[in-house]
């Protein structure tokens, strides 16, 4: 009889808390939970922030050479694109961007009101960075999902247990939404070679042994030569309330990262050329029609 070997244990190397900007011009209260510059630790993530959208929200700007990944916790969020696009998300939909070779873009909180959204910019590798730009509404309705006793988890990304998340990835990725009753553990498994993530929006958790209550994100850096499935712990303590965590993991694509305000690419060459088309009107022209009409 064969018998498998026993899944390595990952660890968490390091617990970072947000970082508070406080109001700012697009919304009513901004926060980093992955600070953008540190990329050789965060690779393949650049950044991540938690924002109250209210008004005037973040208008009409470019992006190339990324992907990004909008999940609305609270409200309704409208976006919009040069290709014509527009639609409203609301709590629990979930929006994976592809900018590839450019596109121009607005997220504001629709009809006036407000959004509580998390934002990941994922890279993509040299390769991948001119790929055809889109976009796909992940409903929340429509999301896979994987349950066991006390959890919940919602899988936007890669596999879990026997189900797949509805996200076309560029990039190989793991991403879900974990909802954990109190004492309850629940372990997730990660490819030994990736980077993996879990930011706790809500309660408090034990991350393979180390406590991280929320508003806090717990790194798992890839396993040295282990490319074997890892397997990462999440448990919760005695009370009342679920706790909820954001777990993203991928393996690092290793290339320099040259980032400028909304492009990121592999050289300070490619970011100058990025500007250039933006202002000739080579990644599209803001639509006409720039609003849903009232009760979309």
């Amino acid at each position: 009889m064969t018998t498998l070997p026993t899944p390595v244990t990952r660890r968490v190397n390091r617990v970072v808390g947000q970082v508070d900007l406080g109001p700012t011009a697009m919304s009513a209260r901004s926060t980093l939970a992955i600070a953008p510059g540190d990329d050789a630790r965060t690779d393949p993530f650049l950044l991540m922030g938690e924002e109250l959208v209210t008004q005037p929200g973040f208008d009409w700007h470019p992006h190339r050479g990324l992907e990004t990944v909008t999940l609305v916790l609270d409200g309704t969020l409208e976006h919009g694109d040069s290709l014509g696009n527009a639609g409203v998300l609301g709590p629990g939909d979930v929006q994976w961007m592809t900018a590839g070779r450019g596109i121009i873009h607005r997220e504001v909180a629709a009809r006036a009101e407000h959004a509580r959204v998390i934002q990941l910019w994922v890279n993509l590798p040299s390769h991948l960075k001119f790929v055809p730009t889109g976009y796909q509404d992940l409903r929340a309705g429509r999301q896979a999902v994987h349950t066991e006793p006390g959890v919940l988890v919602q899988v936007i990304s890669g596999e879990t247990g026997t189900v797949r998340g509805p996200a076309v990835n560029r990039w190989p990725i793991l991403g879900a939404v974990i909802t954990l009753d109190p004492r309850t553990e629940y372990r997730q498994v990660i490819d030994g070679a990736d980077r993996a993530f879990a930011y706790v929006i809500a309660g408090r958790l034990s991350i393979a042994g180390r406590t991280v209550p929320a508003g806090h994100t717990a790194w798992s850096d890839p396993v040295s030569g282990q490319a074997e499935p890892t397997t990462l712990t999440l448990a919760t303590g005695d009370g009342d309330e679920r706790s909820t965590v954001l777990l993203f993991a991928g393996r690092p694509i290793g290339e320099p990262v040259v980032a400028s305000g909304p492009f990121v690419m592999n050289t300070r060459a490619e970011i100058a050329q990025a500007y250039r088309d933006f202002h000739s009107g080579k990644l599209g022209s803001i639509p006409r029609h720039t609003r849903l009409p009232a009760g979309s």
